[in-house]
């Protein structure tokens, strides 16, 4: 197998924690933003939005995070990442879905901002921060509730786990992990997953 993408990308990391909890690995081929060679001919012949990750599975290829990582749950040997109960295996669909379709553009829309203007010269807006954590702490508003009698998302941890995974850790990074810390269980949820020793690999703070 052979995985396309950076190692600081959202949706790469995603890919790469389920690999690691699957026990396994593929050749990394990392593809340089700096470079722009996520929208060079050679990287949209594989993936013609232009965006990362892509996996290659001999002569298969498959682009978008979360279709990966369910193919990858699917493909490999390992600890099952999708619950084999019909209802918890539709929770975690569901948690997948908020988080693309409410949590994650919202909270990395701030990010990018506080992260990028600065190295574009710019102040950073106090607005578009307030508004991506109005977005996010609306979605985990409904995860504290979810969370109160649960340890995961959707029974044991799963990919709908993982999903929230980087998009937290970037709320941490940029200053705005009070809507994490400041609602209990939602914060508790967040220490357990983060500490997964396959989470603190991905993220190059363990060997």
């Amino acid at each position: 197998m052979k995985l396309y993408g950076h190692p600081l990308s959202t949706c790469t990391r995603k890919v790469l924690c389920t690999l690691a909890e699957k026990g396994h690995t593929a050749e990394f081929v990392f593809i340089d933003f700096a470079k722009n060679e996520q929208k060079q001919p050679a990287h949209l012949a594989r993936q013609p939005f232009g965006v990362v990750p892509v996996l290659e599975d001999d002569d298969f290829g498959l682009y978008e995070s979360r279709a990966i990582i369910r193919y990858l749950d699917a493909r490999l040997s390992g600890p099952a990442l999708t619950p084999s109960n019909v209802r918890e295996r539709a929770l975690m669909d569901q948690w997948i879905s908020v988080e693309q379709g409410n949590f994650s553009g919202p909270v990395m829309k701030a990010v990018m901002h506080v992260m990028f203007a600065p190295m574009r010269g710019e102040a950073v807006d106090p607005a578009i921060v307030a508004e991506g954590k109005a977005g996010g702490a609306r979605v985990l508003d409904v995860l504290e509730k979810a969370l109160a009698d649960c340890e995961y998302l959707a029974g044991g941890f799963s990919l709908a786990d993982i999903c929230y995974l980087p998009y937290l850790e970037y709320a941490f990074a940029t200053g705005m992990g009070e809507i994490i810390t400041e609602r209990p269980n939602v914060n508790r949820w967040w220490q357990r997953i983060s500490a997964r020793p396959t989470w603190q690999k991905t993220i190059g703070k363990a060997d």
